[in-house]
């Protein structure tokens, strides 16, 4: 059961199957190459593209392809969440390719998912394209059992979500040519190793003293991260960084990139989250306060809506009563556009804070059950230690 909500300032949504933007802005052979460029293809691995057929995005199916090939990697086609071949992007005529392998490797994968695992095993890159989310009419779908691989420790996919835009009012937002343009300049002009200087001192720090996160609304909410893992998604999408990896998201790399993402030592986790006007078990909740000891729900505040608030709690179980992560942004591209009022990609910009509740296991947690619900707040101020790295929604000069 995935629940995600976005409560203004905070919560993301699961990205849509449909693609609104007019894609006039794109230029999808620079964004094919620079996800080229981020899997750092070594001779001899097998990529495979996963896809949703129908939309704009089909256009770069036969770039990926094409740049897979040229890279010496092995192309293993496209399909979709359901297994199926898409029919689009086939390669050039005259391109060095067993034409035949791609109609293989998905006439392996059949319609039954039980059949999956072994081949996609066999695949060392996937790469998720807009639109083939997890789809949840489907009891089972590649992207999930791809998942289920990267938990045995073998491979990695490369999420191209291009979604996750989110309104001060509580709604995702639509994928238009003003979000093409931020999330296409983030891809293409983010300083990588920059970001991943900055994140990698953010996990150093993390790691080395307690945490704190407040908010002008009244969080006031502190944990220890101790040895982490801390995932650091600076766009780093090669086979060296996959063999590092020590939990899910470590294996699944975004793109855009931007943000540091950890589980805390949960029964260190304690205190406060005040929360802005939202949506809270089918019902608006306002002036919403959960109190945490040991990284659990124990008191839930409300000026209006608490049975929402308790309701939805109560209906996820174990995992809706659980702190999940800390994130926080790090990509100046992504940031809030100056006098607009929405959070790019799912609060991967420049000091956007990510407080969520629910299922950990993706970061290496044991709380299951599928519930998250993502928090965003853009006024935080996160201090580890004595140091201060976010304040008020700033970044600390020279971090």
């Amino acid at each position: 059961m995935a629940i995600f909500l976005i409560p203004a300032l905070s919560a993301c949504a699961p990205e849509s199957g449909s693609d609104a933007g007019g894609g006039e802005v794109l230029d999808f052979k620079a964004l094919s190459a620079t996800l080229l460029a981020r899997m750092d293809l070594q001779p001899g691995e097998r990529v495979l593209l996963v896809g949703e057929g129908g939309s704009r995005w089909d256009v770069i199916v036969p770039l990926l392809r094409a740049g897979v090939r040229a890279a010496g990697g092995v192309d293993m086609g496209a399909v979709d969440v359901r297994g199926a071949v898409l029919a689009v992007g086939e390669p050039d005529a005259g391109a060095d390719l067993d034409a035949g392998r791609p109609a293989e490797f998905a006439a392996s994968l059949g319609t039954a998912p039980e059949g999956w695992a072994e081949p996609l095993a066999t695949v060392d890159v996937a790469v998720k394209l807009p639109g083939a989310a997890a789809d949840p009419t489907l009891d089972n779908d590649v992207y999930r059992a791809l998942q289920d691989v990267l938990r045995g420790g073998r491979g990695r996919t490369v999420h191209f979500h291009w979604a996750g835009a989110t309104s001060f009012e509580m709604e995702e937002l639509a994928v238009d040519d003003r979000v093409d343009r931020v999330y296409q300049t983030a891809v293409l002009d983010t300083d990588y190793p920059a970001l991943a200087d900055a994140l990698a001192a953010f996990e150093a720090a993390l790691t080395s003293g307690p945490v704190r996160v407040t908010t002008p609304a009244g969080t006031d909410i502190t944990f220890l991260v101790d040895d982490g893992p801390v995932t650091r998604q600076d766009g780093d999408a090669s086979g060296a960084r996959a063999v590092r990896a020590r939990n899910l998201i470590d294996r699944e790399v975004e793109i855009p990139a931007g943000a540091a993402r950890v589980l805390p030592v949960l029964e260190s986790v304690v205190g406060r989250i005040a929360f802005p006007p939202a949506q809270w078990g089918g019902e608006r909740a306002e002036g919403v306060v959960l109190h945490f000891e040991e990284g659990r729900v124990v008191e839930v505040e409300a000026d209006a809506g608490r049975d929402g608030v308790v309701r939805e709690i109560e209906e996820a179980g174990e995992a809706g009563r659980t702190f999940r992560e800390l994130g926080v942004g790090f990509n100046p591209l992504l940031a809030i556009p100056e006098g607009e009022e929405w959070i790019p990609y799912y609060g991967y910009g420049d000091a956007v804070v990510r407080l969520s509740l629910g299922d950990n296991t993706e970061l290496g947690g044991s709380v299951g059950g599928g519930y998250v619900r993502w928090n965003f707040f853009a006024d935080a101020t996160v201090t580890v230690g004595d140091e201060v790295w976010v304040e008020g929604g700033r970044l600390v000069e020279g971090r």
